[in-house]
């Protein structure tokens, strides 16, 4: 099959979870269009907005020089990142609600300042990828599957010229042992650039005040992991079959997205990724 990335199934970590979930919750966010705007339709959430502000606060260092990176005003750039998600437009129903996730954001920033560690080294960067698209590859040719993914930080380790993973976690729970993100990680790594991947870490921002080391996926393995669930995704936009689970009473994933259809969620505008934004 010819490679063709607008006919291609997209498939990322988010999109995979969204699917294993709930294929009804997957079509919702992922496929389904409004018909009088044209834009696919997401919904606000306080956690996703505290991850984002806190995501958004360390990225930017991304852009200093590492010898510099910890004479940086990360509490006045958290406050910055904090404002676009304020109020409704992060999802929170109340100023308390607000204030005890913003309190929550702010320890894990105060908790970088004071132990920079990986942050103060130097990195890697993935080359931007073609009309601002996140990092991709094609998966699978003859499928017409494209993995894409944007990975937190990548540090550069001088002594081999090998590259190691670092994801901020900013969530209560510890990433599943049955996660796809590092898999993903991997392969998009080995695909896009040349050197080797030594390590990866997780680093749970709201409780360790140091990444936690975790074991790379076997690389073939994890081709087959992620592929088997792209498949899936493919199958299902194929068939255009995308059965909730709990049937016609929806779970926990799709129905907040059934209300949005039903008129029952309030619209906020369009988003950062041109999708119509909602509040429940």
């Amino acid at each position: 099959m010819t490679q063709d990335k607008y006919t291609a199934i997209w498939v990322s970590h988010s999109s995979m979870g969204d699917f294993l979930k709930c294929p009804r919750a997957y079509y919702l966010r992922n496929v389904y269009k409004d018909p009088k705007t044209g834009r696919k339709i997401n919904i606000v959430n306080p956690a996703l907005s505290l991850g984002q502000a806190v995501h958004t606060t360390l990225e930017s260092l991304k852009n200093i020089p590492f010898n510099k990176r910890t004479k940086c005003d990360l509490l006045a750039d958290f406050e910055q990142a904090w404002a676009k998600v304020s109020g409704k437009m992060g999802g929170f129903k109340n100023e308390m609600e607000e204030s005890e996730a913003k309190i929550r954001g702010r320890v894990m920033v105060e908790r970088v300042i004071k132990n920079p560690g990986p942050i103060a080294q130097k990195i890697i960067r993935l080359k931007e990828s073609h009309n601002g698209m996140p990092p991709n590859f094609f998966l699978s040719d003859e499928e017409n599957i494209i993995l894409c993914g944007l990975i937190d930080w990548l540090e550069y380790v001088e002594q081999d010229d090998s590259i190691r993973i670092l994801d901020f976690k900013t969530g209560k729970h510890d990433e599943g042992g049955d996660s796809l993100q590092l898999p993903i990680y991997l392969l998009l790594l080995n695909a896009l650039q040349n050197r080797k991947v030594s390590g990866a870490s997780y680093w749970y921002l709201d409780r360790n005040d140091k990444p936690v080391d975790m074991i790379l996926p076997d690389i073939d393995e994890a081709r087959k992991k992620v592929l088997a669930i792209a498949l899936q995704v493919k199958v299902a936009r194929e068939k255009k079959t995308f059965n909730c689970p709990r049937g016609d009473r929806g779970c926990f994933a799709c129905k907040p997205f059934e209300a949005i259809l039903k008129g029952g969620a309030e619209y906020l505008g369009v988003g950062d990724r041109g999708q119509d934004m909602y509040f429940l």
